[in-house]
């Protein structure tokens, strides 16, 4: 009842606001209007008000949005009599208005977002339900994956409930049986490795004939060859904490018509933006909007869908779908609204409970973006959300916009080139005063950038979504064409993860950036060339400049997001604080483990120095004390790899060596214990910035992106001439997908 009141507030808010936005009213009444509005959402924001506040403050900001885009569509546009700039007028104010859209579907689906509960406790272990754990991999090396098993093996649960599944898709027979004999021996040497690591840690290997229907199809095949109640997935390097069914899988005794439980992804390295901006350490992580906001907002309205990984499903469900649903390459979201139709319900738990990986370069990051473009604008295409029976009328808006955003790629590249029309053709596609630009378009954008920083505020910067669009716009606009031309044509493409580079360099996808960047340059600078000449009498001249030139700031930060800078780290550090006994060179001393990751650990002793040998052949043994009591246990054969000293003493870097599939599960239960580890480290990173603060940032960064990348240009055309560039070293590659670390990780 509650959410059809919500609904009827809102559709008698939106027809309010229309009466509103087209009541003709004079520049100085527009101006007044604007500026009160403005004024109550700032104080709404720095009050913090939330509840109805929250109601007023959308509702005024779509008041101020209408009546913007009522101006633009009654005053702006060119005459239908002059076709060329009513063109290219029209196409600009198409822009806006998909962008005004969407931003008024996010109004709708995160007004009013769901903190959930944790989950009820289940009755006595025999009633609980039977969990099979499924772990698809692609060619992930064994220590990546053998993490994640080590791990699911570890999760708190009743062992005689507890199934744990390898799929390995990279060691099927089609694989193993390659007409190359290189790949087929590599294939089989696998599936040996993998068969044995599996044996030895308790969990059932399978693979399968074939590798069709990529992530989807390697699902259903363990699917069909296991039994439990609950399906857990978890990508080949997403390593689930302990706790992780303690808090999802009660829900399922709570509503039997429950199909998922999704939780968020989290990752314990930057994204190629974060990497190359150097912004890990302190700025949120772009996937927290969508986990932090956008799926409670989601789960508001039954509409959380599957993403891959790190989520818990019903088998029950699931068998009246036929398994996973594969028409897409977004498997995830096409399976979540095949069983949202048929009646059966979701909700999202917001608490970081796997730790993953992200796509280290360039290159693999807008790989990732391309698959998730086209998979959603295939499930727009072809399972047409908007008119799909079963759904409610939340829910079909819910599976539109999410594949509807991923047109962005359109709207962006047309902010980015309109500017160029008029500056350097006179082509007159929005037609507006100085006096107007500031009472109509000036609230407008305030507007916009208020609501953003007040919904999203702790989790996204100012102008970082802007930046996140437009790298990618350049190559998902061509992603979008493929699928608009034949919706069935793309295919599943791996995503690679854990790469290396051993040297700052230039991504070979970065000269696109380079050829946008002049042209920005190029029309800023005649801009500001014929005002020079022409006077500021010519007003909208003044206007397009401005645009220009905040063009030419993304531009420039976009230099250094494809400018890679040099990641030799493999392996990320979580804090611990583990007491241990290091047994080497005959003694026996205490240390405290200060962090530890799936390579080695970071060891302080209790007292005076430790003897440091790095012979190859010098392994020592760390037993860790397994409870407050001191007993012990877990011995790990360590091998000594550096020491330093800081303000809080010395310290010593240990690596593993010749870790057993039992090892693997001490270290898995040393590195993700619970959750509350990564939800501090998340807690941490969820900073805001105030519009102001984050404007004059941004513009730092423009400025000095723009030489940096202008200088690893210049570097990479020497380069050029004397020697090949040197490319990113693949370590690892994931097949399926999904979706921070400050002071509480660190690289080894």
């Amino acid at each position: 009842m509650r959410k059809k009141a919500v609904m009827w507030v809102w559709a008698g808010l939106l027809c309010m606001i229309l009466v509103v936005a087209s009541q003709p009213v004079g520049l100085n009444a527009q101006f007044t209007f604007g500026l009160a509005g403005v004024g109550v959402m700032l104080m709404i924001r720095v009050l913090k008000l939330r509840g109805a506040w929250m109601h007023m403050f959308l509702a005024i900001a779509a008041a101020i949005v209408f009546r913007y885009m009522y101006w633009r569509f009654t005053s702006t546009l060119p005459p239908i009599s002059d076709p060329v700039n009513f063109f290219f007028g029209f196409l600009l104010f198409a822009a806006e208005l998909y962008s005004v859209s969407m931003l008024a579907i996010s109004f709708f689906i995160v007004s009013d977002p769901i903190e959930r509960k944790d989950a009820p406790l289940m009755g006595p272990a025999e009633e609980w339900p039977t969990v099979d754990v499924f772990v698809p991999s692609y060619n992930e090396d064994l220590e990546l994956v053998g993490t994640t098993l080590a791990a699911a093996k570890n999760l708190d649960y009743p062992a005689n409930k507890l199934n744990v599944f390898l799929l390995d898709d990279g060691g099927t027979d089609q694989k193993c049986n390659d007409a190359d004999p290189a790949k087929a021996r590599e294939a089989r040497e696998r599936r040996a490795e993998m068969q044995a690591f599996c044996e030895e840690l308790g969990v059932q290997y399978l693979t399968r004939a074939r590798n069709e229907h990529a992530k989807a199809g390697n699902l259903n095949a363990g699917l069909e060859r296991s039994n439990g109640d609950l399906v857990v997935v978890f990508d080949a390097d997403h390593a689930p904490t302990r706790d992780f069914l303690r808090y999802t899988a009660g829900h399922f005794q709570r509503d039997p018509h429950l199909f998922l439980v999704q939780t968020p992804h989290f990752f314990l390295n930057p994204d190629p933006v974060e990497k190359n901006l150097e912004t890990f350490q302190r700025m949120p992580s772009e996937n927290e909007m969508f986990y932090s906001v956008i799926q409670k907002g989601l789960d508001k309205w039954n509409g959380t869908f599957f993403c891959g990984s790190a989520a818990v499903l019903s088998r029950r469900a699931l068998e009246l779908t036929n398994g996973f649903s594969g028409q897409s390459i977004t498997e995830d979201c096409e399976t979540a609204l095949e069983l949202h139709t048929k009646g059966w319900n979701s909700l999202y738990v917001d608490r970081p409970m796997i730790a993953g990986l992200q796509p280290e370069t360039f290159s693999a990051f807008i790989g990732q973006r391309a698959r998730w473009c086209q998979g959603m604008l295939q499930i727009l295409m072809l399972k047409k959300p908007m008119f799909r029976k079963g759904l409610t009328m939340s829910q079909r808006v819910a599976y539109t916009s999410s594949p509807l955003f991923w047109l962005f790629p359109l709207s962006r590249m047309t902010f980015m080139i309109a500017p160029a029309l008029y500056v350097f053709f006179d082509l007159q596609i929005y037609n507006a005063s100085l006096q107007e630009f500031i009472a109509y378009t000036m609230f407008f954008l305030i507007s916009n950038v208020v609501v953003q920083n007040m919904v999203y505020g702790t989790v996204r910067w100012p102008w970082i979504s802007e930046l996140y669009e437009y790298v990618q716009s350049i190559y998902l606009a061509k992603s979008i064409a493929s699928v608009v031309i034949n919706p069935r044509a793309p295919s599943f493409q791996v995503t690679a993860k854990g790469e290396t580079l051993e040297e700052n360099y230039l991504s070979p996808m970065a000269w696109p950036y380079f050829a946008m960047f002049g042209f920005l340059a190029a029309t800023t600078g005649w801009a500001l060339w014929r005002i020079a000449f022409e006077g500021t009498s010519n007003e909208l001249l003044l206007i397009v400049t401005l645009w220009s030139v905040f063009n030419l700031a993304i531009g420039g930060v976009a230099l250094g997001v494809v400018s890679e800078r040099r990641e030799r780290r493999r392996h990320y550090r979580l804090t611990t604080e583990r007491r241990g006994d290091l047994h080497t060179g005959g003694a026996v001393y205490p240390v405290i483990v200060d962090d530890c990751s799936i390579g080695g650990m970071r060891l302080r002793p209790l007292e005076g120095m430790i003897p440091f040998n790095t012979r190859n052949d010098a392994v020592s043994k760390l037993v860790l004390h397994t409870g407050s009591s001191g007993g012990n246990g877990y011995p790990l054969k360590v091998a000594m790899k550096w020491s330093s000293t800081d303000e809080q003493g010395p310290s010593y870097g240990v690596g593993f060596a010749g870790l057993s599939a039992v090892d693997r599960r001490a270290v898995a239960s040393i590195l993700y214990p619970n959750s509350e580890t990564l939800e501090t480290i998340r807690t941490r990173r969820h900073t805001g910035r105030s519009v102001s603060s984050g404007t004059f940032e941004f513009l730092f960064w423009s400025i000095y992106q723009t030489f940096r990348g202008l200088g690893y240009a210049l570097n990479a055309l020497r380069g050029s001439r004397r020697k090949p560039a040197t490319p990113a070293t693949p370590v690892v590659a994931k097949q399926a997908e999904e979706a921070p670390v400050a002071p509480l990780v660190r690289a080894s």
